[in-house]
C-alpha cells in the first residue's frame, strides 16, 4: 500500500467533511433526535459519496465525470429540492424524549438518504478535480490498485470526522429538554431548506455557472 497516498486521502477527506453545510446539519439533527449512531451512519453515507467522486477523479474516468458535470444542473436541482424537503421535515418534526429517540428511522434509511443527497452534489467531483493536482496524486497512476489507498483514505478521513462530531453531540444529547430540541429542529430545518433554496436560486439567476 502507498501510505503517502493513504495519508493524503485522510487529509483531503477531513478537509471536505469539516466545513459546516446542510449535510452536516442533517447529521447533527439526526444525532440529537435519534442518537449518535443515527448521525454516524448518516455521515458514512456522505463518506461513501465522497469516496465515489474521489475514485472518479483519481482514475480519470472522463466519461463518468463528463456525464456528471455535463448534467450538473439536473443534479443540483434534485439536491436543492431534496434539501428543501428534508428541511421542512426537520422543521415539522416533533421532538422525542431521549428514551424514545433511538430507532426513529432505520439505519439503512439514514445511510441511503444522505448518500443520495451527497451524490447529487456535483461540486464534490469538481472539488476533487481541482484539488488532486495540488496534491500531486493524479500523476502517480490511474490504475485501480493506485486508487485504492487514496480512496480508502478519503473514506476514513471523512468517516473519522462524522464519528467525532456525532459522537461528541451524542454525549450532550441527554441534557437537552423538549423545548430546546424543538428550537434546534426549527433552526436546523430553516437553515437546511435555505441551503436548498439557495442552490435553486443560483440555477435560476446564474445558469451559466452550471454549463
Amino acid at each position: 500500500m502507498d501510505y503517502g497516498l493513504f495519508i493524503q486521502g485522510i487529509i483531503v477527506g477531513l478537509t471536505l467533511a469539516v466545513p459546516v453545510g446542510p449535510i452536516s446539519l442533517v447529521c447533527i439533527h439526526r444525532t440529537v433526535a435519534g442518537g449518535r449512531l443515527h448521525g454516524i451512519i448518516s455521515g458514512l453515507g456522505v463518506a461513501t459519496a465522497d469516496s465515489f467522486y474521489a475514485a472518479v477523479a483519481f482514475l480519470g474516468l472522463t466519461a463518468v465525470s463528463g456525464l456528471i458535470i455535463g448534467h450538473q444542473s439536473l443534479f443540483r436541482l434534485l439536491a436543492g429540492i431534496a434539501l428543501i424537503l428534508v428541511g421542512i421535515q426537520v422543521f415539522r418534526s416533533v421532538p422525542a424524549t431521549v428514551s424514545d429517540g433511538d430507532g426513529q428511522e432505520p439505519y439503512l434509511q439514514d445511510y441511503l438518504s444522505l448518500l443520495a443527497i451527497a451524490a447529487a452534489n456535483p461540486l464534490t467531483l469538481i472539488f476533487f478535480i481541482t484539488i488532486l493536482p495540488g496534491f500531486g496524486v493524479v500523476a502517480q497512476g490511474t490504475t485501480v490498485i493506485a486508487a485504492v489507498p487514496f480512496v480508502a483514505g478519503i473514506f476514513l478521513g471523512s468517516s473519522l470526522w462524522w464519528i467525532i462530531l456525532c459522537g461528541s453531540l451524542g454525549s450532550v444529547r441527554s441534557r437537552l429538554d423538549t423545548c430546546r430540541l424543538r428550537w434546534i429542529n426549527r433552526v436546523s430545518g430553516i437553515l437546511i431548506a435555505s441551503f436548498g433554496a439557495g442552490m435553486l436560486l443560483l440555477l435560476y439567476t446564474a445558469p451559466d455557472l452550471f454549463r
